[in-house]
């Protein structure tokens, strides 16, 4: 069975940053342990419930996609077992699916989008300017559309509970420079087309994804935090998917349509969710990591 983990608990390990759904701990040699805990955030609100196994799932799927890419861009996975960094007394079971060790590198202060396809706020954005990130598209294209070639479309990275801004490739340029701003917009590229192809033979379509970059002591980029989940990207069955409408999805668009229905003003304390909406969430997670990894948390 998934386990639950609302936070992590790991007395002697300095917490650096505890995220919306990531709790991040410093350990020794430059290196990071990051928890991916069950919190769900929505509409930038952390809910007071967790979703079972959520956590597993997500860094399962990162870890199967860092695997596979590895060709194309080095990541931050280091392959250090847990049993030599956890403190004395933690439950090993407990973090053994949902914790890495990884390096501890610079972020570069970017969400790295790329869309293959025209849905969310790049939609939005569209539908008012013709552009998108500066980047002007066709005319007449309709909504979740797929585009002529996928784009890398960068935004701001927000402070919490603030929204992030889609940007133009020379605000990215200005804010880390040429070379960086580069290899950053071709490495996002590059992975997202490879697991694009990869995704598509097995009937999912990634409509978009974002990633994280940082850089090492020596400026060596590398792609880190989380890697192509239901969390950073949008998994749509092919299935069903039709231009002009906004496709299914495999994330937690079951929770957000039940919050929809309430008399909410999306500001914390966020709302408690029914069962029945925690359980649909967490079958769209295990289907996904099904689907396109072949694994099956027991």
């Amino acid at each position: 069975m998934p386990t639950t983990l609302l936070q992590s608990n790991l007395p002697g390990l300095e917490l650096i940053h505890r995220g919306k759904v990531r709790d991040v701990h410093a350990l020794s040699g430059n290196r990071l342990l990051i928890v991916a805990t069950d919190r769900l955030s929505a509409f930038d609100v952390v809910l007071p419930d967790p979703i079972p196994g959520k956590g597993e799932m997500l860094t399962q799927i990162s870890n199967f996609w860092f695997g596979k890419t590895a060709h194309i861009m080095p990541n931050h996975l280091l392959h250090t077992p847990l049993s030599e960094v956890l403190p004395e007394g933690a439950d090993l079971p407990l973090y053994s699916k949902r914790a890495v060790v990884t390096k501890r590198l610079k972020p570069v202060p970017v969400e790295a989008i790329a869309r293959g396809y025209l849905i969310g706020s790049g939609w939005k954005d569209y539908q008012a300017t013709g552009s998108l990130c500066g980047i002007k598209l066709p005319a007449g294209l309709q909504q979740a559309q797929q585009l002529p070639e996928p784009i890398f479309t960068p935004s701001t990275k927000a402070a919490v509970g603030d929204h992030d801004e889609n940007v133009s490739f020379d605000a990215v340029v200005a804010a880390v420079g040429q070379d960086l701003a580069e290899q950053v917009r071709d490495a996002t590229l590059a992975i997202y087309k490879w697991a694009a192809s990869y995704a598509a033979e097995r009937g999912i379509i990634i409509a978009d994804t974002k990633f994280e970059f940082g850089t090492d002591e020596d400026g060596k980029l590398y792609v880190m935090d989380e890697m192509l989940t239901p969390d950073s990207s949008r998994f749509w069955p092919a299935d069903q998917y039709r231009v002009g409408i906004s496709p299914p999805s495999y994330d937690k668009q079951f929770v957000r349509d039940y919050l929809e229905t309430l008399d909410w003003n999306k500001k914390a304390p966020g709302p408690h969710v029914p069962a029945e909406v925690i359980a649909g969430t967490a079958a769209k997670y295990a289907e996904a990591l099904q689907r396109l990894a072949g694994i099956t948390l027991d």
